[in-house]
């Protein structure tokens, strides 16, 4: 299913906002950059839009010099109500007997095209 190109340049009008208005996430970082990168590979877009649909605010903290790739992660100053009252995985999910949740966060991360913060990127953030 191909999507038209106006929700994608909405969406990187919102990147290129955010990141402009928090330079202290990533220091010596131009948009330009991470731009051409996100134009090159357009399937990098899917899982930022899915943290944007459910209430997230992805933004660039990092270049992993390694693999060439800008590192997003989600920075909204609380948890998006979209994604409050999960189990962490299937196994807790499955063992909660009363006042079940709808899912787990590491279903809704992989179902989104992302992964979870570690302890030490949450404490970086």
């Amino acid at each position: 299913m191909k999507k038209s190109p106006a929700p994608a340049k909405q969406l990187l009008a919102t990147l290129q906002d955010r990141f402009e208005n928090n330079a202290s996430r990533h220091p010596g970082l131009r948009w330009a950059d991470v731009q051409a990168r996100l134009d090159a590979a357009p399937a990098k877009l899917r899982p930022l839009e899915e943290m944007e649909r459910t209430g997230g605010e992805p933004d660039v903290v990092a270049f992993d010099k390694a693999t060439g790739e800008y590192i997003f992660f989600d920075c909204p100053a609380e948890s998006p109500a979209g994604r409050r009252s999960l189990c962490y995985d299937d196994a807790a999910l499955a063992a909660r007997k009363l006042n079940k949740p709808a899912g787990s966060a590491l279903c809704m991360a992989a179902a989104m095209g992302v992964t979870l913060l570690t302890e030490d990127e949450y404490r970086r953030l």
